[in-house]
Protein backbone atom coordinates (compact mmCIF):
# COMPACT_ATOMS: atom_id res chain seq x y z
CA UNK A 1 0.00 0.00 0.00
CA UNK A 2 1.49 3.60 -0.92
CA UNK A 3 0.95 6.15 1.64
CA UNK A 4 0.43 8.53 -1.20
CA UNK A 5 -3.06 6.52 -1.86
CA UNK A 6 -4.31 5.52 1.61
CA UNK A 7 -6.28 7.81 4.21
CA UNK A 8 -4.22 8.02 7.03
CA UNK A 9 -5.16 11.14 9.11
CA UNK A 10 -1.98 11.24 11.60
CA UNK A 11 -1.89 14.22 14.09
CA UNK A 12 1.39 15.82 15.55
CA UNK A 13 -0.10 17.34 18.93
CA UNK A 14 -1.59 15.05 20.95
CA UNK A 15 -5.50 15.84 21.92
CA UNK A 16 -6.66 17.31 24.76
CA UNK A 17 -9.09 14.87 26.20
CA UNK A 18 -7.28 11.76 25.47
CA UNK A 19 -6.01 11.25 29.12
CA UNK A 20 -4.44 7.45 28.42
CA UNK A 21 -1.68 6.10 26.67
CA UNK A 22 -4.21 3.95 24.25
CA UNK A 23 -6.45 7.32 23.54
CA UNK A 24 -3.52 9.36 23.12
CA UNK A 25 -2.14 6.92 20.54
CA UNK A 26 -5.44 5.78 18.77
CA UNK A 27 -5.72 9.07 18.16
CA UNK A 28 -2.96 10.28 16.65
CA UNK A 29 -1.69 7.32 14.75
CA UNK A 30 -5.20 7.98 13.19
CA UNK A 31 -6.75 4.78 13.76
CA UNK A 32 -10.21 6.11 15.37
CA UNK A 33 -12.67 9.88 15.31
CA UNK A 34 -14.68 10.24 18.02
CA UNK A 35 -18.36 10.64 17.14
CA UNK A 36 -19.89 10.91 20.10
CA UNK A 37 -19.59 10.79 23.73
CA UNK A 38 -18.10 6.81 23.94
CA UNK A 39 -18.67 6.02 20.32
CA UNK A 40 -16.14 5.98 17.64
CA UNK A 41 -15.24 5.83 13.57
CA UNK A 42 -12.63 2.71 13.35
CA UNK A 43 -10.43 4.62 9.93
CA UNK A 44 -8.84 2.59 8.12
CA UNK A 45 -5.36 1.87 10.14
CA UNK A 46 -7.58 1.28 13.17
CA UNK A 47 -9.95 -1.60 11.40
CA UNK A 48 -7.20 -3.20 10.03
CA UNK A 49 -6.02 -4.28 13.32
CA UNK A 50 -9.27 -4.56 14.60
CA UNK A 51 -9.81 -6.94 11.63
CA UNK A 52 -6.36 -8.79 12.93
CA UNK A 53 -7.60 -9.00 15.90
CA UNK A 54 -10.84 -9.94 15.14
CA UNK A 55 -9.75 -13.25 13.06
CA UNK A 56 -7.58 -14.54 15.70
CA UNK A 57 -9.97 -14.86 17.96
CA UNK A 58 -12.25 -16.36 15.57
CA UNK A 59 -9.66 -18.95 14.71
CA UNK A 60 -9.17 -19.92 18.60
CA UNK A 61 -12.33 -19.95 18.89
CA UNK A 62 -13.56 -22.59 16.13
CA UNK A 63 -10.06 -24.81 17.15
CA UNK A 64 -11.98 -25.09 20.23
CA UNK A 65 -15.13 -26.41 18.49
CA UNK A 66 -17.36 -23.30 18.73
CA UNK A 67 -19.44 -22.19 15.86
CA UNK A 68 -19.68 -18.45 14.43
CA UNK A 69 -23.21 -17.27 13.68
CA UNK A 70 -24.33 -13.59 13.61
CA UNK A 71 -26.97 -12.55 15.88
CA UNK A 72 -28.84 -8.74 15.62
CA UNK A 73 -27.37 -5.74 17.35
CA UNK A 74 -31.07 -4.91 18.28
CA UNK A 75 -33.30 -7.02 20.28
CA UNK A 76 -36.87 -7.94 20.71
CA UNK A 77 -37.92 -6.68 24.80
CA UNK A 78 -40.02 -9.30 24.89
CA UNK A 79 -37.38 -11.84 25.32
CA UNK A 80 -35.63 -10.04 28.50
CA UNK A 81 -38.97 -9.49 30.10
CA UNK A 82 -39.39 -13.43 29.60
CA UNK A 83 -35.88 -14.04 31.51
CA UNK A 84 -36.79 -11.26 33.80
CA UNK A 85 -33.63 -9.09 33.55
CA UNK A 86 -35.46 -6.31 31.30
CA UNK A 87 -35.56 -4.12 34.28
CA UNK A 88 -32.83 -5.48 36.20
CA UNK A 89 -30.21 -4.53 33.50
CA UNK A 90 -30.99 -0.52 34.53
CA UNK A 91 -29.74 2.68 32.53
CA UNK A 92 -26.85 1.22 30.54
CA UNK A 93 -29.22 -0.86 28.62
CA UNK A 94 -30.21 1.66 25.58
CA UNK A 95 -34.45 0.49 24.64
CA UNK A 96 -36.58 1.59 22.09
CA UNK A 97 -39.68 1.49 20.52
CA UNK A 98 -40.01 1.32 16.53
CA UNK A 99 -42.88 2.53 14.23
CA UNK A 100 -45.19 0.23 15.66
CA UNK A 101 -44.58 0.75 19.18
CA UNK A 102 -43.06 -2.80 20.12
CA UNK A 103 -40.35 -2.44 22.47
CA UNK A 104 -36.54 -3.38 21.09
CA UNK A 105 -33.17 -2.65 22.38
CA UNK A 106 -29.51 -2.19 21.40
CA UNK A 107 -28.20 -5.39 22.55
CA UNK A 108 -25.59 -5.01 25.61
CA UNK A 109 -25.25 -9.09 25.50
CA UNK A 110 -27.24 -12.06 23.90
CA UNK A 111 -27.96 -15.05 26.63
CA UNK A 112 -31.93 -14.40 25.88
CA UNK A 113 -31.62 -14.11 21.85
CA UNK A 114 -29.17 -16.97 21.92
CA UNK A 115 -31.59 -19.15 23.69
CA UNK A 116 -34.57 -18.46 22.11
CA UNK A 117 -32.37 -19.54 18.85
CA UNK A 118 -31.93 -22.70 20.62
CA UNK A 119 -35.37 -23.54 22.20
CA UNK A 120 -36.55 -23.55 18.11
CA UNK A 121 -34.15 -25.89 16.61
CA UNK A 122 -32.69 -28.39 19.45
CA UNK A 123 -35.04 -30.80 21.20
CA UNK A 124 -32.64 -33.69 22.07
CA UNK A 125 -29.71 -34.42 24.03
CA UNK A 126 -28.21 -36.29 20.95
CA UNK A 127 -27.59 -32.29 19.63
CA UNK A 128 -25.77 -31.72 23.12
CA UNK A 129 -22.86 -30.26 23.67
CA UNK A 130 -22.95 -27.45 21.66
CA UNK A 131 -21.64 -23.70 21.73
CA UNK A 132 -22.60 -21.17 19.26
CA UNK A 133 -20.62 -17.28 19.25
CA UNK A 134 -20.40 -14.19 17.40
CA UNK A 135 -18.55 -11.42 16.87
CA UNK A 136 -21.43 -8.03 17.03
CA UNK A 137 -21.06 -4.19 18.40
CA UNK A 138 -22.97 -4.00 21.58
CA UNK A 139 -23.91 -1.13 23.31
CA UNK A 140 -24.39 -0.11 27.29
CA UNK A 141 -24.79 3.34 27.89
CA UNK A 142 -22.04 4.47 30.14
CA UNK A 143 -22.53 7.15 32.59
CA UNK A 144 -19.06 8.00 32.18
CA UNK A 145 -17.60 7.21 28.94
CA UNK A 146 -13.66 7.80 29.12
CA UNK A 147 -10.64 6.23 27.87
CA UNK A 148 -11.63 5.60 24.42
CA UNK A 149 -12.56 2.64 23.56
CA UNK A 150 -11.53 1.19 26.42
CA UNK A 151 -14.63 2.61 28.35
CA UNK A 152 -16.79 3.32 25.36
CA UNK A 153 -20.21 2.69 24.73
CA UNK A 154 -20.37 0.82 21.80
CA UNK A 155 -18.14 -1.79 21.26
CA UNK A 156 -17.13 -5.04 19.61
CA UNK A 157 -17.36 -8.36 21.11
CA UNK A 158 -17.11 -11.68 21.18
CA UNK A 159 -19.85 -13.80 22.64
CA UNK A 160 -20.20 -17.47 22.96
CA UNK A 161 -22.86 -19.44 24.31
CA UNK A 162 -22.40 -23.29 25.43
CA UNK A 163 -25.62 -25.63 25.92
CA UNK A 164 -24.91 -28.94 27.60
CA UNK A 165 -26.97 -31.60 29.53
CA UNK A 166 -25.88 -31.20 32.79
CA UNK A 167 -23.42 -29.23 35.00
CA UNK A 168 -20.29 -31.66 34.65
CA UNK A 169 -20.48 -30.74 30.29
CA UNK A 170 -21.10 -27.49 30.95
CA UNK A 171 -17.65 -26.92 33.54
CA UNK A 172 -16.25 -28.81 30.88
CA UNK A 173 -17.05 -26.00 28.33
CA UNK A 174 -16.25 -23.14 30.78
CA UNK A 175 -12.21 -25.05 31.27
CA UNK A 176 -12.22 -25.14 27.12
CA UNK A 177 -13.28 -21.23 27.33
CA UNK A 178 -10.08 -20.62 29.93
CA UNK A 179 -7.91 -22.16 27.50
CA UNK A 180 -8.97 -20.79 23.94
CA UNK A 181 -8.64 -17.61 25.85
CA UNK A 182 -5.31 -17.92 26.91
CA UNK A 183 -3.94 -19.13 23.65
CA UNK A 184 -6.18 -16.12 21.91
CA UNK A 185 -4.32 -13.68 24.76
CA UNK A 186 -0.98 -14.99 23.86
CA UNK A 187 -0.84 -14.96 20.29
CA UNK A 188 -1.63 -11.18 20.53
CA UNK A 189 1.28 -10.78 22.52
CA UNK A 190 -0.21 -10.03 25.81
CA UNK A 191 -0.67 -11.95 29.12
CA UNK A 192 -4.06 -12.39 30.33
CA UNK A 193 -4.26 -12.90 33.73
CA UNK A 194 -7.32 -15.16 34.95
CA UNK A 195 -9.08 -14.37 38.17
CA UNK A 196 -12.25 -14.95 40.42
CA UNK A 197 -14.70 -12.35 39.54
CA UNK A 198 -18.00 -11.26 40.46
CA UNK A 199 -20.89 -12.42 38.43
CA UNK A 200 -22.52 -9.03 37.80
CA UNK A 201 -25.94 -8.74 36.16
CA UNK A 202 -24.78 -11.86 33.64
CA UNK A 203 -25.73 -14.04 36.95
CA UNK A 204 -24.53 -17.62 37.96
CA UNK A 205 -22.04 -18.33 40.50
CA UNK A 206 -18.99 -19.54 38.59
CA UNK A 207 -17.11 -16.70 36.72
CA UNK A 208 -13.08 -15.73 35.60
CA UNK A 209 -12.12 -12.25 34.64
CA UNK A 210 -9.12 -12.00 32.59
CA UNK A 211 -6.97 -9.14 33.24
CA UNK A 212 -4.13 -7.37 31.57
CA UNK A 213 -1.50 -5.35 34.29
CA UNK A 214 -1.29 -2.22 33.29
CA UNK A 215 -1.32 0.97 35.20
CA UNK A 216 -3.90 3.11 33.71
CA UNK A 217 -6.27 -0.15 34.46
CA UNK A 218 -9.76 0.21 36.40
CA UNK A 219 -9.77 -2.72 37.72
CA UNK A 220 -7.68 -2.98 41.36
CA UNK A 221 -6.39 -6.67 41.36
CA UNK A 222 -4.03 -8.84 44.00
CA UNK A 223 -2.59 -11.91 42.92
CA UNK A 224 0.48 -14.40 43.82
CA UNK A 225 3.07 -13.06 41.07
CA UNK A 226 4.21 -16.19 40.49
CA UNK A 227 1.53 -16.87 38.12
CA UNK A 228 3.23 -14.41 35.52
CA UNK A 229 5.41 -17.12 34.52
CA UNK A 230 2.92 -19.30 33.13
CA UNK A 231 2.94 -19.86 29.41
CA UNK A 232 0.58 -21.38 27.41
CA UNK A 233 3.09 -22.07 24.44
CA UNK A 234 3.00 -24.43 21.87
CA UNK A 235 1.22 -27.47 23.87
CA UNK A 236 -0.63 -29.30 21.77
CA UNK A 237 -4.19 -29.94 23.28
CA UNK A 238 -7.39 -31.80 22.70
CA UNK A 239 -10.38 -29.97 23.27
CA UNK A 240 -12.48 -32.86 23.95
CA UNK A 241 -10.30 -34.62 26.48
CA UNK A 242 -11.70 -33.06 29.95
CA UNK A 243 -8.81 -34.22 31.77
CA UNK A 244 -6.55 -32.28 30.01
CA UNK A 245 -8.69 -29.17 30.08
CA UNK A 246 -9.10 -29.26 33.92
CA UNK A 247 -5.82 -29.55 34.37
CA UNK A 248 -4.83 -26.54 32.06
CA UNK A 249 -7.65 -24.87 34.57
CA UNK A 250 -6.51 -26.03 37.48
CA UNK A 251 -2.53 -24.94 36.43
CA UNK A 252 -3.83 -21.04 35.74
CA UNK A 253 -6.22 -21.35 38.49
CA UNK A 254 -4.66 -22.61 41.81
CA UNK A 255 -2.42 -19.49 42.67
CA UNK A 256 -4.23 -16.73 44.26
CA UNK A 257 -5.91 -14.34 41.68
CA UNK A 258 -9.15 -11.93 42.77
CA UNK A 259 -10.35 -8.92 41.49
CA UNK A 260 -11.60 -6.42 44.22
CA UNK A 261 -14.64 -7.61 44.21
CA UNK A 262 -14.11 -11.26 45.07
CA UNK A 263 -10.19 -10.44 47.05
CA UNK A 264 -10.40 -11.97 50.55
CA UNK A 265 -7.82 -9.97 52.26
CA UNK A 266 -7.05 -13.17 54.95
CA UNK A 267 -6.79 -15.51 52.35
CA UNK A 268 -4.47 -13.63 50.56
CA UNK A 269 -2.10 -13.17 53.38
CA UNK A 270 -2.65 -17.12 54.35
CA UNK A 271 -2.24 -18.68 51.02
CA UNK A 272 0.68 -16.27 49.46
CA UNK A 273 3.99 -15.52 50.97
CA UNK A 274 4.39 -11.69 51.88
CA UNK A 275 7.30 -11.94 48.77
CA UNK A 276 5.07 -12.79 46.16
CA UNK A 277 1.86 -10.97 46.99
CA UNK A 278 0.82 -8.33 44.41
CA UNK A 279 -1.49 -5.17 43.99
CA UNK A 280 -1.83 -3.64 40.83
CA UNK A 281 -4.19 -2.03 38.40
CA UNK A 282 -5.43 -4.22 35.42
CA UNK A 283 -7.31 -4.03 32.27
CA UNK A 284 -10.18 -6.51 32.08
CA UNK A 285 -10.17 -7.82 28.57
CA UNK A 286 -12.48 -11.02 29.03
CA UNK A 287 -14.71 -13.03 31.19
CA UNK A 288 -16.86 -16.18 31.34
CA UNK A 289 -19.19 -17.11 32.82
CA UNK A 290 -21.38 -20.76 34.01
CA UNK A 291 -24.88 -19.74 35.26
CA UNK A 292 -26.51 -23.15 35.21
CA UNK A 293 -30.14 -23.06 34.24
CA UNK A 294 -30.67 -19.27 35.03
CA UNK A 295 -31.88 -18.77 31.52
CA UNK A 296 -32.85 -21.84 30.21
CA UNK A 297 -35.49 -22.90 32.85
CA UNK A 298 -37.68 -19.23 32.71
CA UNK A 299 -37.37 -19.59 29.18
CA UNK A 300 -37.73 -23.40 28.84
CA UNK A 301 -34.92 -24.22 26.59
CA UNK A 302 -35.35 -27.85 27.31
CA UNK A 303 -34.19 -31.21 25.87
CA UNK A 304 -35.38 -34.58 26.31
CA UNK A 305 -32.82 -36.81 27.95
CA UNK A 306 -31.07 -40.31 27.79
CA UNK A 307 -34.52 -41.26 30.00
CA UNK A 308 -37.18 -39.71 28.04
CA UNK A 309 -37.13 -36.88 30.33
CA UNK A 310 -37.57 -32.92 29.40
CA UNK A 311 -34.77 -31.32 31.52
CA UNK A 312 -33.46 -27.81 31.62
CA UNK A 313 -29.88 -27.79 29.84
CA UNK A 314 -26.90 -25.47 31.58
CA UNK A 315 -25.25 -22.77 29.89
CA UNK A 316 -22.35 -20.51 30.52
CA UNK A 317 -21.66 -17.47 28.42
CA UNK A 318 -17.74 -16.03 27.47
CA UNK A 319 -16.79 -12.81 26.19
CA UNK A 320 -13.56 -11.32 24.76
CA UNK A 321 -13.78 -7.48 24.20
CA UNK A 322 -12.19 -7.18 20.34
CA UNK A 323 -11.84 -3.46 20.15
CA UNK A 324 -10.92 -3.31 23.66
CA UNK A 325 -8.27 -5.47 23.55
CA UNK A 326 -6.46 -3.05 20.86
CA UNK A 327 -6.51 -0.55 23.72
CA UNK A 328 -4.89 -3.24 25.81
CA UNK A 329 -2.29 -4.43 23.83
CA UNK A 330 -0.77 -0.62 23.07
CA UNK A 331 -1.43 0.01 27.18
CA UNK A 332 0.90 -3.17 27.24
CA UNK A 333 2.99 -2.22 24.30
CA UNK A 334 4.66 1.71 24.04
CA UNK A 335 7.12 3.45 24.30
CA UNK A 336 7.39 7.68 23.88
CA UNK A 337 7.74 7.36 20.28
CA UNK A 338 4.40 5.62 19.75
CA UNK A 339 2.85 2.40 19.62
CA UNK A 340 4.77 -1.17 19.05
CA UNK A 341 2.52 -3.54 17.68
CA UNK A 342 2.94 -7.21 17.99
CA UNK A 343 3.15 -8.55 14.60
CA UNK A 344 0.17 -10.93 15.23
CA UNK A 345 -1.83 -7.68 15.44
CA UNK A 346 0.11 -4.83 12.97
CA UNK A 347 -1.66 -3.18 10.45
CA UNK A 348 0.98 -3.59 8.20
CA UNK A 349 4.20 -5.53 8.71
CA UNK A 350 6.83 -3.23 7.62
CA UNK A 351 6.99 0.07 6.65
CA UNK A 352 9.60 1.37 3.40
CA UNK A 353 10.12 5.07 3.58
CA UNK A 354 12.01 6.22 0.46
CA UNK A 355 14.25 9.55 1.63
CA UNK A 356 14.34 10.75 -1.69
CA UNK A 357 10.61 10.62 -3.06
CA UNK A 358 11.48 11.43 -6.93
CA UNK A 359 14.74 10.11 -7.30
CA UNK A 360 14.67 7.53 -10.01
CA UNK A 361 17.09 5.04 -7.96
CA UNK A 362 15.36 4.81 -4.51
CA UNK A 363 11.75 4.82 -6.47
CA UNK A 364 12.72 1.28 -8.52
CA UNK A 365 14.28 0.15 -5.06
CA UNK A 366 11.49 0.62 -3.11
CA UNK A 367 9.38 -0.91 -5.69
CA UNK A 368 10.92 -4.20 -5.91
CA UNK A 369 11.21 -3.99 -2.01
CA UNK A 370 7.61 -3.68 -2.23
CA UNK A 371 7.07 -6.41 -4.87
CA UNK A 372 9.35 -8.90 -3.15
CA UNK A 373 7.67 -8.94 0.20
CA UNK A 374 4.25 -9.22 -1.06
CA UNK A 375 5.03 -12.16 -2.84
CA UNK A 376 5.91 -13.75 0.75
CA UNK A 377 2.44 -12.80 1.29
CA UNK A 378 3.91 -9.90 3.93
CA UNK A 379 1.83 -6.48 3.47
CA UNK A 380 4.28 -3.20 3.39
CA UNK A 381 3.15 0.09 3.62
CA UNK A 382 5.11 2.18 1.77
CA UNK A 383 5.72 5.86 2.18
CA UNK A 384 6.04 7.78 -0.86
CA UNK A 385 5.07 11.05 0.22
CA UNK A 386 7.20 14.11 -0.16
CA UNK A 387 7.70 14.55 3.48
CA UNK A 388 10.79 15.00 5.40
CA UNK A 389 13.15 12.56 6.68
CA UNK A 390 12.21 13.19 10.64
CA UNK A 391 8.52 13.89 9.70
CA UNK A 392 7.91 10.25 8.10
CA UNK A 393 10.74 8.23 10.52
CA UNK A 394 8.25 9.76 13.61
CA UNK A 395 4.96 7.91 11.56
CA UNK A 396 6.18 4.44 11.04
CA UNK A 397 7.42 4.99 14.73
CA UNK A 398 4.27 6.62 15.62
CA UNK A 399 1.79 3.84 13.75
CA UNK A 400 4.28 0.80 15.43
CA UNK A 401 4.87 -1.84 12.37
CA UNK A 402 6.85 -4.22 13.46
CA UNK A 403 9.88 -3.73 10.83
CA UNK A 404 11.41 -0.40 8.60
CA UNK A 405 13.06 -0.45 5.61
CA UNK A 406 14.69 2.67 4.73
CA UNK A 407 15.89 3.78 1.64
CA UNK A 408 18.65 6.43 0.77
CA UNK A 409 20.30 7.91 -2.03
CA UNK A 410 23.84 7.66 0.34
CA UNK A 411 23.04 4.39 1.13
CA UNK A 412 22.18 3.10 -2.34
CA UNK A 413 25.55 4.42 -3.42
CA UNK A 414 27.25 1.15 -1.47
CA UNK A 415 24.53 -0.70 -2.23
CA UNK A 416 22.74 -0.47 1.08
CA UNK A 417 19.49 0.04 2.74
CA UNK A 418 18.77 0.05 6.72
CA UNK A 419 16.52 -2.58 8.29
CA UNK A 420 15.18 -1.66 11.57
CA UNK A 421 13.20 -3.82 14.30
CA UNK A 422 10.84 -0.92 16.00
CA UNK A 423 10.54 -2.88 19.51
CA UNK A 424 14.12 -3.47 19.76
CA UNK A 425 15.21 -0.53 17.88
CA UNK A 426 17.95 -2.15 16.43
CA UNK A 427 19.21 -1.69 12.87
CA UNK A 428 21.34 -3.18 10.69
CA UNK A 429 22.65 -1.75 6.98
CA UNK A 430 22.62 -4.67 4.31
CA UNK A 431 21.62 -5.37 1.15
CA UNK A 432 17.54 -5.01 -0.58
CA UNK A 433 18.00 -8.27 -1.42
CA UNK A 434 19.11 -9.70 2.20
CA UNK A 435 16.52 -7.07 3.98
CA UNK A 436 14.02 -9.50 2.16
CA UNK A 437 15.53 -12.35 3.37
CA UNK A 438 15.55 -11.80 6.85
CA UNK A 439 12.43 -10.90 7.17
CA UNK A 440 11.87 -14.00 5.06
CA UNK A 441 13.16 -16.01 8.00
CA UNK A 442 11.21 -14.09 10.41
CA UNK A 443 7.65 -14.09 9.10
CA UNK A 444 7.59 -17.79 7.05
CA UNK A 445 10.25 -19.36 8.66
CA UNK A 446 12.50 -19.81 5.82
CA UNK A 447 16.06 -18.42 5.23
CA UNK A 448 17.49 -17.79 1.60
Amino acid sequence: MRMTRYFLPVLRETPAEAQIASHRLMLRAGMIQQSSAGIYSWLPLGLRILRKIENIVHEEQIAAGHIPMLMPTLQPASLWQESGRYDDYGREMLRITDRQGRKLLYGPTNEEQITDIFRAHVNSYRDLPLTLYHIQWKFRDEIRPRFGIMRGREFLMKDGYNFDIDKAGAIHSYNRHMVSYLRTYERLGLQAVPMRADTGPIGGNHSHEFLVLADTGESEVFFDNRILGNRFGDRKLDFDNREECQGIFDEWTSPYARTDETHDPKEFEDQVPAEHRQTSRAIEVGQIFYFGTKYSQPMQAMVVDADGQRTAVHMGSHGIGVSRLAGAIIEASHDDKGIIWPRSAAPFDVGIVNLAQGNTATGEVCDDLCTALEGLGMEPLYDDTRERAGSKFATMDLIGLPWRITVGPRGLAVGEVELTERRSGESIKCTPEAAVNRLRSIYTGQGG
